[in-house]
């Protein structure tokens, strides 16, 4: 009995590092949220305890054979890619959601960790994650400064143009460039695509309020 309530523990432990890392990711607004990294991590856990007990009867009804506790464990390193993958967006030249699959891939092995009974090993990669996640980004996000997709329309070609000089000059740098123009049934419609970046200390939605000023402006999209 005393095995089975230690067993719980571990399962109870991985939950609850797995659900604090999901909580950031939640406010973060990502898609895998606190209830993925809960799942990830209590499901790691499992597979832990099952590859170390699971087949104790099994080997003592059969003298001289012996197992690799690890093989079952060492599945779920491979096996959280396939989650993590799904998280990830590619389009054009934006990448999304690298971040969180890496975080997704260390809850798993948090709860590998609290699977083996090394509660101290996971308490301390959860923290060290939660560092990872946002202490570095506190101090070195302005190195990082992500990509925007901005898909906006006009009614004349010169209108785009001046847009994106202005988004050129406002402390913004346009590092892709698309424009095509489509028929409506109102007429001809001018869609410009660009992928953008902020410079140095400009925010990244003031571009925003660049779009909102030109009543001639319509944003269909911004990734």
């Amino acid at each position: 009995m005393d095995m089975e309530w230690n067993l719980l523990v571990r399962l109870c432990v991985a939950g609850l590092c797995g659900t604090v890392i999901g909580l950031d990711r939640e406010y973060r607004v990502k898609d895998a949220g606190f209830r993925t990294h809960f799942l990830v991590a209590l499901g790691s856990a499992l597979m832990m305890i099952v590859s170390q007990y699971g087949f104790e009867e099994f080997l003592a009804s059969h003298d001289g054979l012996r197992l690799d506790p690890s093989r079952i464990a060492a599945q779920v390193v491979s096996g959280i890619g396939f989650i993590g993958a799904g998280t990830i967006i590619i389009h054009r030249q934006l990448v999304r959601g690298l971040t969180t699959a890496a975080s997704l891939w260390a809850t798993a092995g948090i709860g590998l960790a609290a699977g083996a009974h090394m509660y101290v090993v996971a308490g301390a990669a959860t923290l060290l994650t939660l560092f990872g996640l946002e202490v570095l980004t506190l101090f070195f996000g302005e190195l990082g400064r992500r990509r925007t997709m901005i898909v906006f329309s006009a009614p004349n070609r010169a209108t785009v143009d001046e847009m994106f000089d202005r988004l050129e000059s406002r402390d913004y740098s346009v590092i892709s460039y698309e424009v095509e123009a489509a028929r409506t049934p109102d007429g001809i419609v001018h869609r410009a695509t660009l992928v953008i970046r902020a410079k140095g200390s400009a925010k990244e939605e003031e571009y925003i309020d660049l779009l909102r000023a030109n009543p001639d402006i319509t944003v269909e999209k911004i990734v």
